[in-house]
């Protein structure tokens, strides 16, 4: 019991576990393909969700984890990929989910749904694939898609037309009427009713026996040959052979007749045609129903027909060649054809001959086949970079094109050449060698045009600049190796600070010559003097100071240079006692004042002292006077004769005669490699004296002499190179007198190579063709009527030998425009359609009336208005026949007005384009080039075409009115106007006097650009562009010079002591520095003020026997960094030594260093770049940016550059670099392409047009593409003619008999303009104005003038004829907005005229086709009360107001048929249990007049809100489901009441008009408020005013609601 227990146990959590599986996961594996796996988890799992052990799950349930797959890599992706099978049919989706049949009712359509089959598959074979691999790269494709099933459409037919009138006068007949099919049934609709309803009828009984009679005509037979022509023929030979001559019977004369017109025939015709002569005939039925009291005229039962021959073709001829005799698998497919020729036209009724060439794809066979010719395109040289194509129209630079440089443009023309032209030569040995480049037409060469102009880059020289000129040299030798000349000369010289193109070479002088006397090379030059030393070392008194030299020749060199030189001897000097005057060191001198000197002007320098102490009254030395404190000397004494070397321009570079041997070898070795030899320049170079001119060349030193010569490279020579010229243009078919032939430059001639040749382009004669090409038809005359031979005739009823109705032949060849015959097949393929060969014709009888041919009219009196006759006549025995005599059935003369010529011309359409004259030739077939400048504008002329009409408002040809087809009215092509500024201003002040600062300079706005001009810069609000460029000034331009301290000027005066406090000034002014020193005195302003020396200075004059020092010398430089720490000094020495007792102040005065007091820290700045700088005769182009290196002081003041340059900072900023600016290239368009073909050959819409394209797009600043790509002009009208048919006659048979006839129609010239519209209706003209036409009708070459019919016997039953095409129907759904396109139909029905003969009535047919533009309709049931009766009419009309039949949706269905009388047509009716029709719930009655219902008017639901919707003051009527009972609908809270006006009888309810009232009565009240609110009081002093201001109506906008 208890392991049953644990048993049961077991099962029952065994049953309440589950195995789960989770998805399939990734395919893993090291190779791509089938050799992967994935795997999945599998656990077991408690039901509910918690997770148990595998073995509380049945594991013979437990599905596999793991499994192999297909590994996808990305390479798969080529080869696998999803196959979309084709959509299935649409299935409704209701059958598709429970199998119901489709609704009987259906609007628009039914909702459906089409499946299709979605598989992967290899692209290789298409064997199927496992979908996961495709779903790697791309989601699968959808496997189904809603579609729609159309509901079926029921046949729909028009109302009958009226009955027809009885077939019968007397008995009875029947009448008919019939109606039309409007839409064919469609998706499985009803099928038409029948479209023909009868009627008995009988008019009265007949006063006689009730008779009919019927002569029925029945078809020709086959036509014949007579079949006893050969047996006749051997008759009559052998009845010649036995009796000799003798009169021949008619047959055989008329034998004999045919045998000569048949010999004539074969003497003009082409075989390829037989044409015979037959006879067919014809059963005449005639069948009395009744007795016929008369006898009837039998008709012709006998004619004579052309045997029907069918077309013979001979066997086709061998395969032409394949169009393309080569291989290239990029060109399309080629083709061959062959041919065959007609032995037998068709004639009678024969077959016609089928198509005569065939062609098929084909390749080239054969062992050795050629490449395809390929083409390529191919360009010219490069032309020269010019600068003008880019100058705006208001540059001044276009008055001077000279020096342009910078961005430019380039063109060049392109062609097309054969690019494998050698590798065919290789192939066949065929072409020469120079045809590799011919050009050929450019349609040849495909793929994207080489561009035909570019940028191109004129590389700006570089101007040289130069330093400022340096101080004068000592006097020295021009060699100091030779030192035997007296004279000498003194140098200056000046640096290259910006190297030029070209070298130095291309700099002005650097070095200016001075001619000196007493010339040294080396010298001692002074540098200073040590302090003064007293002789025999006294304390004080008369001393020597010992000068400090240095040996220099231009530089400091060796001292022992000046060996030869004795020093400077020593200098005396007083170092003065305690008690005598103490006087300041001489100051350094003076900038000489003039830099020569003339007989007029010397140069003047000056140097001072002061006097520091007074001497001590009479014991010590007196102190100088004021003018021993002052010394003037002369300096710069040499004359004023300055002279350098001035070089001339280098010459152009030539063969340098010393190597022209060697250059020579070089060249012969390296021809083909544009190698060049090496040549020389030479230059002038002269001595030239400042300000005078050339002067012999030993005026100037030798050294510094420039040289005359230096090597160049010569330039390459280069040849005029062409293409061969292109192969002669083809003569026009036109018959044309010229052709042409062009070749093109492609590299021009330069440096002395062979010129090109002035030919480009040569023309000659064509050879004139013998004829032009053109065939024509050409016809012979007709030969004589042939009748039905007589043995067949004479048994005929009114049958006569020699007259009757016959048939006529001719024969036609093909003959070239100038006459010659060629074979027919030139006009079968060239010419129109060919002439006929046969036509009926009438041999007149005795009895017939015989006439003249009709006369030429006669001339016109005057047009318009005269009229012109022609005559004929009755000849022979016609003339005393009365039947003859009747003019009505023979006229002898017509009357006709005269042919008006009054033709009236008027514009047409619209005004073309403004088109310029054209200048030349269009552009050639052969090279595409481009201008410089594309604008065109100024004066042109636009045209409007004129039309030319008759007097019946016919059109004709132009010229008709006098007119060339065109009004031309003279037009204004705007020329664009660029944007144009100002010049340049100048360049501001730098904004900076020291280090680094900025410059500007500005253009304004002075013309806004206009049509389609160069657009403006970015300007500023001010309409102003700005320029700024980084400036350096120099910090020491500028510098403060002072003059001596004046004496002192003591406050405390000690007369005897002259000693004491006192005071010190001098002159203090900014003056410009130079190379020279200071030179002018300036603005103080340009000075920096924190520099500028003191003006004045407060000190104590030393009394005697006092110590004097000297001034303070400069202070010492703060070590840096700037500490606390550091310091700085400055010294002084003793001048005269105090008594004794005194003592002297020190002589060393220290400071600390202080940060940006008297210590400072220097770094460099870098500015910003500038604006990208062009060389001033640059447009555009590479340019240089700049930026300036300034040097800062630590407290941001900017300061002279060498206090940065003596702490060796580190430079690592680039200062130039490189930059372009975007040159302003103007939109470049093609040439304009010739004018096309007129897009209509004939009418009133012919347009022409022509086209350019752009070449270059604008860029930058140029001038955009706003010009017109396309322009038209209206084509020269011409008339439209047509071949029209006419109507078909009615089916005619012989007198008044039935059955088999034939109808006509004929073929007539008709003119329009082409317009299509309703008015081009056209008119009729003459059949010579179509003759160029090809004759067809609406594109069908098959003309059929007549055509076999019935008339049909009295009695019988017969199809009426086609009905018109009903108007085209679209088949859609307006409430679904679908559309299945559009139809229209036509019908015949059937008449039938005898009861007895209805069931032999043929079936009626009807027959559609699609159309376009159709409408789409509604159908709706109309009713309305019948006379006299209860029932109403009811009928079916379409929406355009059509009764029709079919098309409207069935009624809804009565309940009881029996029960309400009339049945309850209108939808939602019902018919009660009473036998009334009623509406259903939500629908209220409206009754007719006669109390009868008329239709079912929805209910109008008034929702009233409670307090608690939110929206309880919104007022809302919506429309409800009228079958929920309920008040309140779910989710809404408040009450729905439905409010009926109606009652039961269809009368208006009393509370209506209760509501109605008490509105009404609510209005006027609230008017009548308004009105006392609104009302002004009235004022006493103005009563009179009042009585004409009368107070206005208030107007109430009352918007239905009912809070009013």
């Amino acid at each position: 019991t208890l392991m049953n227990m644990k048993t049961f146990i077991h099962v029952a959590y065994f049953a309440a576990c589950v195995l789960y599986i989770s998805p399939w996961g990734r395919c893993m594996g090291s190779d791509c393909g089938p050799g992967g796996s994935q795997s999945r988890a599998v656990w077991c799992a408690h039901v509910d969700g918690w997770t148990t052990l595998h073995t509380n799950c049945d594991q013979s349930l437990r599905p596999s984890n793991q499994r192999n797959c297909f590994r996808v890599c990305d390479w798969h992706k080529d080869l696998y990929d999803w196959r979309l099978g084709p959509w299935n049919s649409c299935v409704s989706v209701s059958s598709r989910a429970s199998g119901a049949p489709r609704p009987i009712i259906c609007s628009g359509g039914e909702e459906g749904i089409q499946t299709r089959e979605v598989g992967c598959t290899l692209k290789s074979d298409g064997s199927p694939a496992e979908d996961a691999i495709c779903e790697y790269f791309e989601p699968q494709p959808r496997l189904e898609q809603a579609c729609l099933i159309p509901c079926p459409q029921d046949c729909v037919v028009s109302d009958y037309s009226p009955w027809t009138s009885c077939s019968k006068t007397c008995g009875t007949g029947l009448r008919n009427r019939v109606r039309s099919v409007l839409v064919p049934p469609l998706f499985g609709g009803s099928i038409c009713p029948n479209l023909t309803e009868f009627q008995s009828c009988k008019v009265g009984p007949c006063a006689g026996p009730e008779g009919m009679y019927s002569l029925r005509v029945g078809a020709w037979t086959p036509c014949v040959l007579p079949q006893t022509r050969t047996t006749r023929q051997a008759k009559r030979r052998k009845g010649k052979g036995q009796g000799g001559g003798g009169a021949k019977d008619p047959e055989t004369r008329e034998l004999i007749q045919k045998k000569r017109i048949r010999n004539r025939l074969n003497r003009q015709e082409s075989s390829s045609w037989d044409v015979q002569v037959g006879y067919q005939t014809r059963d005449v039925t005639f069948s009395l129903l009744t007795f016929s009291p008369y006898q009837m005229e039998v008709p012709l039962t006998i004619q004579s027909c052309v045997l029907p021959r069918d077309c013979q073709l001979s066997d086709w001829s061998n395969w032409s060649a394949c169009t393309k005799a080569c291989v290239d698998s990029d060109l399309p497919g080629s083709w061959r054809q062959r041919h065959r020729e007609v032995l037998q036209f068709p004639t009678g009724e024969g077959t016609e001959c089928p198509t005569l060439n065939e062609r098929e794809p084909c390749e080239p066979q054969g062992d050795v086949v050629m490449p395809c010719a390929v083409y390529a395109w191919r360009t010219t040289e490069w032309s020269d970079c010019r600068v003008d194509l880019l100058l705006g129209q208001q540059d001044r630079r276009r008055a001077n094109l000279t020096g342009l440089c910078g961005g430019g443009l380039q063109t060049r023309e392109i062609y097309c050449v054969q690019a494998n032209a050698e590798l065919l030569k290789y192939v066949s040995d065929f072409q020469e060698k120079d045809k590799a480049t011919r050009p050929v037409e450019n349609r040849l060469c495909g793929g994207s045009v080489p561009d035909r102009s570019q940028l191109c880059q004129l590389t700006c020289p570089v101007e040289c600049q130069v330093s400022p000129w340096g101080a004068w040299g000592p006097c020295t030798f021009e060699s100091c190796d030779e030192q035997s000349a007296k004279k000498g000369f003194k140098l200056r010289r000046r640096q290259i600070t910006n190297e030029p193109t070209g070298g130095p070479a291309n700099c002005p002088h650097l070095v200016e010559a001075l001619p000196c006397d007493q010339p040294s090379c080396y010298n001692w030059r002074p540098v200073g003097l040590d302090r003064c030393v007293p002789v025999e070392q006294k304390r004080c008194g008369p001393g020597t100071q010992l000068a400090r030299v240095q040996c220099v020749n231009r530089e400091p060199v060796d001292e022992s240079l000046c060996s030869s030189t004795p020093p400077p001897d020593p200098v005396a000097c007083q170092v003065p006692c305690s008690r005598d005057c103490v006087l300041s060191d001489w100051t350094p001198w003076s900038t000489c004042s003039q830099t020569c000197s003339s007989k007029t002007v010397e140069g003047k320098q000056m140097r001072t002292r002061s006097i520091l102490a007074y001497n001590a009254g009479e014991g010590g030395a007196m102190c100088p006077n004021s003018s021993s404190l002052q010394e003037v000397r002369n300096c710069n004494e040499h004359a004023c004769t300055v002279y350098h070397w001035q070089t001339g321009p280098w010459g152009p570079c030539s063969e340098d005669p010393s190597s022209a041997t060697l250059n020579a070898t070089s060249a012969g070795a390296a021809v083909g490699l544009g190698s060049c030899s090496n040549g020389v320049q030479t230059r002038k170079v002269m001595c030239v004296r400042v300000n005078v001119g050339q002067v012999p060349p030993k005026k100037c030193p030798d050294a510094p002499r420039p040289s005359t010569v230096r090597p160049c490279q010569l330039p390459c020579k280069k040849d005029c190179i062409m293409t061969p010229f292109s192969e002669w243009t083809s003569c026009p078919d036109a018959c044309d007198t010229k052709q042409y032939r062009k070749r093109l430059v492609i590299q021009a001639p330069s440096n002395g190579g062979q010129d090109c040749p002035e030919v480009l382009e040569e023309d000659r004669e064509c050879q004139p063709p013998q004829t032009c090409p053109g065939f024509r038809w050409k016809s012979h005359k007709w030969r004589k009527c042939q009748l039905v031979p007589w043995f067949l005739r004479q048994d005929r009823p009114g049958a006569q030998e020699n007259c009757g109705p016959g048939l006529q032949t001719r024969a036609v060849s093909c003959r070239q425009l100038d006459g010659t015959q060629v074979d027919v097949g030139e006009c079968l393929q060239l010419a129109r359609s060919m002439p006929a060969l046969t036509q009926r014709c009438q041999l007149p009888c005795q009895d017939d009336c015989q006439l003249t041919n009709w006369s030429k009219f006669s001339s016109c009196s005057a047009d318009c208005v005269g009229v012109r006759t022609r005559k004929r006549a009755l000849i022979g025995r016609s003339k005393k026949k009365d039947k003859c005599k009747n003019t009505q059935m023979y006229p002898l003369s017509e009357t006709q007005y005269c042919p008006c010529d009054k033709y009236n011309a008027q514009p047409v359409g619209n005004w073309s384009d403004c088109i310029l004259p054209e200048g030349g030739r269009s552009e050639s077939a052969l090279g595409l080039k481009v201008t410089g400048d594309v604008r065109e504008c100024g004066q042109g002329y636009r045209y409007q075409a004129m039309v030319c009409y008759d007097q019946d408002g016919r059109l004709v040809e132009t010229a008709r009115c006098n007119s060339h087809g065109y009004i031309e009215e003279a037009c204004i092509i705007p020329c664009p106007s660029d944007c144009k500024l100002s010049e340049w201003s100048n360049w501001s002040r730098c904004s900076k006097s020291c280090g680094s600062g900025v410059k500007v300079r500005s253009k304004w706005l002075r013309e806004k650009p206009y049509n389609g001009g160069r657009p403006c810069p970015k300007l500023d609000h001010v309409n102003q562009v700005y320029e700024v460029v980084p400036c350096q000034s120099d910090c020491n331009q500028y510098v403060w010079v002072a003059e001596p301290w004046s004496m002192w000027k003591v406050s405390n005066v000690d007369l005897k002591e002259n000693c004491g406090e006192g005071v010190q000034t001098r002159k203090v002014r900014c003056m410009l520095n130079t190379i020279d020193g200071p030179s002018e005195a300036v603005e103080d302003y340009l000075c920096d003020p924190e520099e500028m020396p003191l003006g004045a200075r407060e000190s104590r004059l030393p009394c005697p026997e006092d110590c004097v020092l000297n001034d303070w010398g400069p202070w010492t430089r703060c070590t840096l960094p700037c500490t606390r720490s550091n310091g700085r000094i400055r010294t002084a020495y003793t001048l005269r030594s105090p008594s004794a007792g005194r003592l002297c102040p020190d002589t060393i005065e220290e400071e600390p260093c202080s940060l940006n007091l008297n210590c400072f820290n220097y770094f460099y700045n870098i500015t910003d770049w500038s604006t990208c700088q062009l060389s001033p005769n640059a447009v555009c182009g590479q340019g240089i940016k700049t930026r300036m290196l300034d040097c800062v002081r630590s407290d941001g003041k900017s300061v002279d550059i060498k206090f940065c340059e003596e702490l060796d900072l580190e430079k690592k900023w680039q200062m130039n670099i490189s930059c372009v600016v975007e040159c302003p290239v103007n939109c470049q368009l093609s040439e304009w392409s010739t004018w096309s073909e007129c897009s209509q050959t004939c009418g009133l819409e012919g347009k022409m047009w022509r086209q350019r394209s752009v070449v270059q797009a604008s860029q930058g600043d140029g001038r955009p593409c706003s010009s017109p790509m396309v322009q038209w002009k209206p084509c020269p009208v011409r008339p439209c003619y047509r071949w029209q048919y006419s109507a078909w006659s009615e089916c005619r048979v012989e007198s008044v008999v039935c059955g088999h006839g034939t109808r006509y129609r004929n073929l007539t010239c008709f003119v329009s303009d082409g317009s299509g519209g309703e008015q081009d209706s056209g008119g009729q003209v003459d059949e010579e104005l179509c003759g160029s036409l090809e004759l067809s009708v609406d594109g069908d070459k098959r003309i059929r003038l007549k055509e076999a019919c019935m008339l049909p016997c009295p009695g019988e039953c017969y199809l009426m004829e086609w009905s018109d095409w009903s108007s085209c129907v679209r088949i859609c759904a307006k409430e679904a907005g679908v559309d299945f396109g559009s139809v229209r139909v036509r019908s015949r029905a059937v008449l039938a005229q005898e009861p007895e003969n209805l069931q032999l009535c043929p079936d009626q047919a009807w027959e559609s086709q699609p159309c376009t533009e159709g409408e789409c309709f509604e159908y709706k049931w109309l009713s309305s009360l019948r006379l006299n009766s209860s029932r109403p009419f009811i009928w079916c009309q379409r929406s355009d107001g059509l009764n029709v039949t079919g098309g409207c949706l069935p009624a809804t269905p009565v309940m009881d048929d029996s029960a309400c009388n009339p049945p309850c047509v209108p939808p939602t009716s019902y018919c009660s249990e009473a036998g009334v029709c009623m509406c259903e719930e939500g629908y209220t009655e409206v009754l007719s007049s006669g109390g009868l219902l008329d239709q079912c008017a929805p209910i109008p639901i008034l929702e009233i809100p409670t307090a608690g919707d939110k929206k309880g003051d919104v007022k809302t009527s919506r429309a409800v489901n009228p079958t929920l009972t309920s008040t309140t609908q779910p989710g809404r809270s408040g009450r729905t009441w439905y409010l009926q006006p109606y009652g039961p009888d269809g009368k208006m309810k009393i509370w209506v008009y209760g509501v109605a009232a008490g509105a009404f009565v609510l209005l006027i009240f609230i008017v009548s408020m308004i009105y006392l609110a609104c009302k002004k009081p009235k004022r006493p002093e103005r009563a009179r005013q009042q009585q004409n201001n009368r107070l206005k109506p208030l107007t109430l906008a009352y918007d239905g609601d009912t809070d009013m």
